[in-house]
């Protein structure tokens, strides 16, 4: 039971039931003088003023015996709340988590931003970090330059089998990646847009729920930071011993422009990972929250906190929304014509050079699921997940501001899409891949055909020499 006394003074006691202690409790509010009215604004401290002019660990001190005191959540002993309130030199704990992702990006030339001292995320143009991405880019452009050359004068040589003409023309795609260097510089600033929309939202978080957001997702970013670059090297190295003659001075730029590839589904695992764990710890402190039969504002603080990271689930797939569209039909043609090279080869059985072609198509295929399945799990916690604690919420104990928020709460996840959207072109999701694999089925049977109504050589001879002879 809820039971609210107001009087004339400008402050508000509220007596609610705590359902740990069995007891009714009073809890004394004071009218937010500097309240945002909207939800998209960068969120500021109540007590900033207080701060003016004092020392960042007097400050934290300060902050600390505020973030301290929340319904719902056990309280934080002096020594964990000033730890939670120190700055950590003002970063995001969502950067943090992924910066061995941005290091490596940073270092091929894919993302070239720019770490501010006040602690947030920049893309300038006349900085360190984008002139050596800029000669990265020129250094690589130059030496590609001269493999594509090289490929298009042995294409143009060949006299072969029609597969052999298409696996020939697999190496000229894999240079295709280097797209995604100006690509990702055109939406380097979305991206960096996106980082600091994280800085605010764990700012909201901290003083909604009195902690700091733990993501524990650093291991899994330098494991990926590290493994990646291993493997696609490997795999490079596999696919041309196996399929032309080797030459290290032309496969050093193939596994830069591998790992290009798939850093960037190491950004975009990274990315869905954040905001799938982090709708899971929304709800479960939601769910913690509602059980203080409290004041309504709690659900509102929560909504606002839902609403904000819906937003970053939208921007996050609209901030690369060009390049992770190359991207998929990049992959989409290296599985079409590595999966073709495979099948066409059936008739005159396996040999050691379909073993490339083997880890080309089976790694294409794991990096397009993966991007696929990562996205449509991200939304689903985000939206679904979340609509399901909130349906399962008893309305009956609450009073009645407490049900019209859950109520607008339950409106808000209803009319505000989260789906991981590329720029319009199309949702990120499991239907997605689904598609890419049913037209993919139908233009290897296009091609099956094509080749099956070209004669072998050795068959054209001898119908040539027959109809001679008659």
């Amino acid at each position: 039971m809820h039971i609210g006394l107001a009087t004339n003074a400008p402050k508000r006691m509220s007596l609610y039931f705590n359902a740990d202690t069995m007891r009714i409790e009073s809890s004394v509010h004071e009218p937010k003088r500097n309240r945002n009215v909207f939800l998209d604004v960068k969120p500021i401290a109540d007590d900033a003023n207080a701060n003016v002019n004092v020392p960042p660990r007097q400050a934290a001190r300060r902050n600390a015996t505020v973030f301290n005191n929340r319904v719902g959540f056990p309280p934080l002993t002096p020594k964990e709340a000033f730890v939670d309130a120190v700055p950590s030199d003002q970063t995001c704990m969502v950067f943090e988590s992924s910066k061995p992702i941005y290091l490596v990006l940073r270092a091929i030339g894919v993302l070239p931003y720019t770490r501010l001292p006040s602690g947030g995320t920049a893309f300038i143009l006349a900085s360190p970090s984008m002139t050596y991405c800029v000669l990265f880019f020129l250094l690589l452009t130059v030496y590609i330059a001269f493999i594509l050359l090289n490929r298009i004068e042995i294409v143009r040589t060949l006299e072969g089998r029609f597969e052999e003409s298409v696996i020939a023309y697999l190496f000229i795609v894999n240079i295709l990646p280097i797209l995604i260097i100006p690509l990702m510089w055109y939406e380097s600033r979305k991206v960096v847009s996106v980082v600091n929309g994280w800085v605010d939202f764990e700012t909201v978080y901290r003083k909604t729920s009195g902690r700091a957001l733990e993501l524990r997702l650093r291991t899994k970013a330098q494991v990926i930071a590290i493994l990646l670059p291993i493997l696609c090297s490997l795999s490079v190295a596999i696919t041309h011993v196996t399929m032309v003659d080797f030459k290290l001075l032309q496969v050093i730029p193939y596994c830069v422009l591998d790992t290009i590839t798939y850093m960037m589904g190491g950004y975009w695992y990274m990315a869905c990972e954040t905001l799938s764990i982090t709708a899971k710890i929304l709800a479960e402190d939601f769910q913690r929250a509602l059980r203080h039969v409290g004041p309504a504002a709690k659900v509102s603080e929560y909504r606002s906190l839902w609403l904000r990271l819906s937003k970053l689930a939208r921007d996050t797939g609209f901030s690369t929304c060009y390049t992770f569209t190359f991207i998929c039909l990049y992959l989409f043609f290296i599985i079409t014509l590595s999966i073709y090279g495979l099948m066409s080869q059936i008739s005159d059985g396996f040999g050691v050079k379909d073993i490339g072609l083997a880890v080309t198509a089976f790694c294409s295929v794991g990096l397009l699921f993966y991007i696929c399945d990562e996205a449509h799990y991200a939304s689903f916690n985000v939206r679904t997940n979340f609509q399901k604690k909130l349906l399962m919420v008893e309305l009956s104990w609450m009073n009645t501001d407490a049900q019209t928020e859950i109520n607008m709460f339950l409106r808000a996840t209803e009319m505000n899409p989260s789906s991981i959207n590329l720029g319009g072109f199309f949702d990120v999701n499991r239907t997605l891949f689904k598609s890419l694999l049913a037209t993919m089925v139908t233009y290897l049977v296009v091609l099956l055909q094509f080749q099956i109504s070209i004669p072998d050589e050795p068959s054209a001879m001898l119908m040539h020499s027959n109809s001679s002879h008659s």
